[in-house]
């Protein structure tokens, strides 16, 4: 380590002892791509204030890269994958999931999506097990006597660890399909007539035959669908533990809930006081541009420019699709900026300029710039509701469908097919966003609410992990669903009580009734006699 960051380290331990906190250690049990990149922004706040990070990282990581200099401590493990066979994975599950997937029938697309997510969950579980199964390390682990573990829900394995180490856990997550885990490890109450299923493209107005749908979502991923082979999961934690536990349980045992939105993009809905919104905690100011890019965006005149990104995980999109793209790009009056890692389109324009990378953060914060053109990760629509940009939506898988049908809920997008997409389709899209004052208005609105908040995403997201190291968890925050049943919980047996007692009333009173009547009318017979 460079005199540099030793001298950084000192600091900021030095800052510690003299503040009115503690220094605490966090063991980080992190994911991939967009997750693990809003990790990390939390991860450096930490150590800006004086904490201890350690992150466990596989041999195989294909972001985590603890070979760039960094305050951050990383304990690598060795797995049995390679990273270039690693990253083969993660793509080919990615491709299948954005070309391949039956879109013509719900259950032909959730039953292959569900093997997906399954091939994905099984990775996960061997890089599980070379942990916990590996003594050397848990050994290391258990003396190094860390406060809290963080970790992405959408990667089992933390909330394993949190028990082995017998330490709070924090989690930090998006969504996961269904709201499985949220659901049932979290008690986040959904009542499906007007909190729209993950994944079902529905707002929180909706029409009856929408919440029929959505009954059919939440009927669905809750007797049909899981995200994780959850009997593998159970099996393997109890082999471990020693004692009969499952997935849900362990992940049930988080104190804070660290979710990665907010009521700029949610629709109003319960949540418990351990879930806490830090949406868009990644998002700063615009800085400036390349000279070269800023030559470019100023050429753009009043026209403006249009920054164009489907993300870092499709850098292979069929010749035709890019071709349709460039057509559409290629007719409007605006400069395009495109990020775009393939063989150039025979249909590009002298508009619009490749980037293999292009600084999104900063072209949505240039006053220049007029749209935004998405996959629709959370990521990204963060930025433009940050920097109040209208976007033109082409979701592609995951969230994104979902992320987009917000945005166009609430007047600030555009939504677009990928797969049926026409070069006047995109065209009359930027048209509409650009021309038409209401998508700026409502970017604009967003953004107000956004930055209108009384703490900061990511001060809120660490005051929340300082909280739990502080107070050993947060246990208070917990609500006692955790120690109800499913029939406790819906009060099916409070209801079965009372209707119990109700007909015992019925009963007895009918009798009553019965007797006396019988009483009266054999006195009645009687007296006719005499």
């Amino acid at each position: 380590m460079s005199m540099k960051w030793i001298s950084v380290l000192l600091l900021l331990q030095l800052s510690c002892y003299f503040s009115s906190g503690s220094c605490g250690n966090v063991l980080v049990w992190p994911t991939e791509y967009s997750h693990w990149i809003n990790i990390k922004t939390i991860l450096d706040e930490l150590i800006q204030r004086g904490h201890e990070v350690t992150v466990l990282t596989s041999s195989a990581s294909i972001l985590v890269d603890p070979s760039k200099s960094s305050t951050i401590k990383y304990e690598i493990y060795p797995v049995y994958l390679q990273r270039k066979d690693f990253e083969d994975i993660f793509r080919k599950l990615i491709h299948i999931w954005i070309y391949n997937l039956p879109r013509d029938t719900f259950w032909g697309y959730f039953s292959q999506l569900q093997e997906i997510f399954w091939e994905y969950s099984d990775c996960i579980q061997k890089f599980c097990k070379d942990i916990v199964l590996n003594r050397k390390l848990m050994t290391k682990l258990q003396e190094s006597k860390f406060d809290v573990i963080l970790a992405d829900a959408i990667g089992p394995c933390g909330e394993l660890l949190a028990e082995l180490l017998k330490i709070p856990l924090v989690y930090s997550l998006r969504f996961s399909p269904g709201y499985r885990v949220e659901k049932h490890s979290g008690g986040l109450p959904l009542p499906p007539s007007y909190v729209p299923m993950i994944m079902s493209e529905l707002s929180g107005q909706m029409t009856f035959m929408e919440r029929v749908k959505n009954m059919i979502y939440v009927l669905y991923f809750d007797f049909c669908f899981q995200s994780f082979s959850e009997k593998s999961w159970d099996q393997f934690y109890s082999e471990v533990l020693g004692r009969p536990t499952t997935l849900f349980e362990l992940m049930g045992k988080a104190q804070i809930w660290l979710i990665r939105t907010y009521w700029d993009f949610e629709f109003p809905r319960p949540f418990l006081p351990n879930f806490e919104f830090v949406g868009g905690l990644h998002c700063k100011p615009a800085k400036p541009l390349p000279k070269e890019m800023e030559e470019f965006v100023q050429s753009s005149g009043e026209n403006g420019i249009v920054v164009f990104s489907l993300g870092s995980m499709v850098n292979n999109m069929p010749e035709e699709r890019a071709n349709v793209i460039a057509s559409a790009l290629a007719q409007i009056p605006q400069k395009v900026l495109w990020r775009f890692d393939g063989k150039k389109p025979d249909t590009l324009g002298p508009n619009t300029r490749l980037y293999k990378w292009i600084p999104q953060n900063d072209l949505l914060g240039h006053p220049k710039t007029k749209a935004f053109v998405t996959h629709g990760g959370a990521n990204g629509i963060y930025e433009a509701i940050h920097h109040g940009i209208p976007m033109v939506g082409i979701p592609l898988f995951a969230d994104q469908p979902d992320n987009i049908a917000h945005m166009k809920a609430k007047g600030a997008a555009v939504s677009l097919d990928f797969h049926t997409l026409s070069s006047t389709d995109l065209l009359n899209a930027l048209r509409m966003v650009i021309d038409d004052a209401s998508y700026k208005e409502n970017a604009m609105k967003l953004s107000r609410i956004h930055h209108d908040q009384p703490v900061k995403p990511l001060d809120r997201a660490v005051f929340w992990i300082e909280f739990v190291m502080r107070h050993k968890g947060a246990k208070h925050l917990r609500p006692a669903s955790h120690n109800l049943t499913w029939f406790q919980y819906h009060s099916l047996d409070v209801i079965g009580f009372l209707l119990a007692c109700v007909a015992t009333a019925i009963f007895v009173t009918t009798q009553c009734c019965l007797f006396c009547y019988r009483k009266f009318a054999k006195t009645g017979t009687k007296e006719k006699k005499e």
